[in-house]
C-alpha cells in the first residue's frame, strides 16, 4: 500500500475508533552494562567493549547491575507503579545476529514495576491519563550495519557488519495499557505521552533520553475497531520511532492505513512495521510473534530481585519534583499562560530559562532571550537550544548588562553573536567589540545638537507640537553613535533642547 491509498484522517475517525499501546525503551545511563562489567561509553571502536558474558560465550555468568535495578525502581515510583516485592529475569528466545546469545535477558510475567499511570497535558491544557501496564528490566541488542543496499536495510545489501558494544546495555521497557477514548486526538496523546515520559526520565537523572541517539525509542502499537464496538482490532507495531514528531506521524499514518484496508474489505496483518521519516509512511517488516513464540522461561543464572520496602521508600524520598507539577509551578511564578509554557516546553527551554533565572536574571528577560534571539540562532544552525555554545550564566550576565543600561537590545544581540562565535564571555566580547552604550552626557548632547542642526525642518515640526517626529532625530543620533546610545535618553535630550514637554 502506498501513501496515495490512504483514506482521509477525518473519514477514518468517522468510521473507526483507534486503540493504541506504546512501548518505550529507555537506555539507562549506567557506567557498565546490565549483566557484566563492560563499559557503556559511546563512540568507541566496534566490538571493543565486549566480554564473554555479553557475547554469550560458554561458561560465562551474568551479575545484575545494582544501579540498573535502582533506576528501574525510581522510574516505577515516578510512574505511580507498584514495586514488586519479588521478581525475576527470564530468557526471551529468538535468533537475531545482533543478539549473540540468541536470547535476550528480560522480564516476562514478573516485572519489577506494574499498574501505574502518567498524566499528560495536551496543547489545549486538557489532561489525559495514560495507564501503565508494566516497566521491566532488560538488555539492549547490538547494532547491525547493512552495507551496499539502497535503503540501509538487509534486503539488497552486499554484506552486514555487527558491533556488539551496545549488546547488554541496560534498558527499561515501559509498556502502557491499551489507550482508549482518545479518538481523533490519539496521535497527539501519543506524542504528549512520550514527551512527558522523556521529561520524567531526564528529571530522574537515570538517562539523557536523547531520542536522536537511540537512548529512548518508541514502538507504536495501533488497532482500529468500528465505532460503538468494544472488541479490539488486529494491531500493527511500528518499531523504534525516534522523535516526538515521528511518534505522532506514525500513529496518524497507521490510523489512515488501517481504515483504508478495513474499508476495502481487507484484513489487517499483525506485524511489525518500519517508519520512514521522509514522508511519514510505514512499510511492512515481519509477522509479529506472540509471547509464546519467544519460549520465555526463568533465567537460571540469575537470582530473583527482591527490593526491601525500606529501600523502596528511601528511593521514593529522593524523587525530584515531577515535570508537570514543576512546569505548573514555574508558569505561576513567571506569570505566563499555558500556551506560552507549552511553547517553552516545545523549544526545550524550560531548564535553560530556569538556570538563567537561578543565575540572577529576571524571568521575563530570560524568556525573551532564549525564546527570541537564541531560538532564532538554534533554528538557523539546525541544533537544539541546549547545544548552543552559550551558558545560562552568560545569558544572565548579558541580561544584567541590559538592565543596568550598559547595553541596549541591539548591542546585546551583538554580544550574543560574539559569545556564540567563541570570542569569550560577555564582558570580554563587550570590551573587545566596543559595544557599551554611550552614557557620557556631553557626547550625547553633541550628537543631539548635530542631529537637530542637520534636520532643521523636523526640529521645527517637533517645536510645533508634532512630538512623534522625534523618532527621526532619535534614529539619526543612534546612527551617529553606531547604535550605542540609550534611545530613551536621546529622546529626552532632544525634547529638552527643543523646549518641548514629552
Amino acid at each position: 500500500m502506498t501513501v496515495t491509498d490512504l483514506v482521509s484522517y477525518e473519514d477514518a475517525l468517522a468510521a473507526y475508533d483507534p486503540v493504541m499501546g506504546l512501548e518505550v525503551h529507555v537506555e539507562l545511563g549506567t557506567k557498565t552494562k546490565m549483566f557484566c562489567g563492560c563499559s557503556t561509553e559511546l563512540k568507541q571502536d566496534a566490538n571493543s567493549q565486549t566480554c564473554p558474558t555479553c557475547l554469550g560465550l560458554p561458561g560465562s555468568l551474568p551479575v545484575v547491575n545494582a544501579t540498573g535495578v535502582e533506576s528501574a525502581i525510581k522510574i516505577g515510583l515516578a510512574l505511580n507503579c507498584t514495586i514488586a516485592e519479588w521478581c525475576r529475569f527470564a530468557r526471551k528466545n529468538y535468533f537475531y545476529p545482533d543478539m549473540p546469545k540468541n536470547f535476550q535477558t528480560s522480564q516476562y510475567d514478573e516485572p519489577i514495576a506494574f499498574d501505574g499511570y502518567l498524566d499528560v497535558q495536551l496543547e489545549d491544557g486538557e489532561v489525559f491519563r495514560v495507564e501503565i501496564e508494566r516497566a521491566h528490566m532488560e538488555e539492549d541488542t547490538g547494532k547491525s550495519t547493512h552495507v551496499g543496499g539502497a535503503t540501509g536495510r538487509i534486503h539488497g545489501a552486499r554484506h552486514s557488519l555487527l558491533d556488539y558494544n551496545r549488546a547488554g546495555i541496560p534498558l527499561i521497557e515501559i509498556v502502557t495499557k491499551p489507550i482508549e477514548g482518545a479518538g481523533e486526538r490519539a496521535p497527539e496523546v501519543a506524542k504528549a505521552y512520550v514527551a512527558e515520559l522523556r521529561e520524567l526520565i531526564k528529571a530522574l537523572g537515570v538517562s539523557e533520553a536523547r531520542m536522536e541517539m537511540g537512548q529512548m525509542r518508541c514502538d507504536v502499537n495501533l488497532s482500529l475497531r468500528p465505532n460503538g464496538t468494544q472488541k479490539f482490532g488486529t494491531r500493527s507495531e511500528t518499531k523504534n520511532v525516534n522523535s516526538l514528531r515521528s511518534v505522532e506521524r506514525a500513529a496518524r499514518f497507521e490510523i489512515q492505513r488501517h481504515a483504508a484496508v478495513l474499508s476495502s474489505g481487507g484484513t489487517i496483518i499483525q506485524e511489525t512495521r518500519h517508519f520512514h521519516e521522509e514522508d511519514g509512511s510505514t512499510t511492512s517488516g515481519r509477522v509479529k510473534e506472540e509471547a509464546e513464540d519467544y519460549r520465555y522461561f526463568p533465567e537460571p543464572d540469575l537470582v530473583p530481585v527482591a527490593p526491601s520496602r525500606e529501600w523502596v521508600e528511601e528511593l521514593r524520598a529522593t524523587l525530584p519534583e515531577l515535570p508537570r507539577l514543576r512546569r505548573n509551578r514555574l508558569r505561576e511564578e513567571w506569570g505566563i499562560s499555558e500556551h506560552d509554557m507549552q511553547s517553552i516546553l516545545n523549544a526545550g527551554a524550560v531548564d535553560l530559562i530556569t538556570a538563567t533565572v537561578d543565575a540572577g536574571a529576571d524571568s521575563a528577560a530570560a524568556r525573551k532571550w532564549w525564546m527570541g534571539e537564541l531560538a532564532r540562532r538554534a533554528n538557523e544552525d539546525g541544533v537544539e537550544l541546549a547545544a548552543l555554545a552559550i551558558t545560562p550564566e552568560q545569558v544572565a550576565r548579558i541580561a544584567a548588562l541590559v538592565a543596568e543600561g550598559s547595553l541596549n537590545d541591539k548591542l546585546a544581540r551583538q554580544t550574543f553573536e560574539g559569545v556564540l562565535a567563541g570570542e569569550g564571555d560577555p564582558d570580554t566580547v563587550v570590551e573587545k567589540r566596543g559595544l557599551k552604550v554611550v552614557s557620557d552626557e556631553g557626547a550625547l548632547g553633541t550628537a543631539v545638537d548635530e542631529a537637530i542642526a542637520a534636520n532643521a525642518a523636523i526640529a521645527d515640526k517637533i517645536r510645533g507640537g508634532k512630538v512623534a517626529a522625534a523618532g527621526a532625530l532619535v534614529g539619526a543620533v543612534m546612527k551617529a553613535t553606531r547604535g550605542q546610545a540609550d534611545a530613551a535618553r536621546v529622546r529626552e535630550l532632544i525634547l529638552e533642547k527643543l523646549g518641548v514637554e514629552g
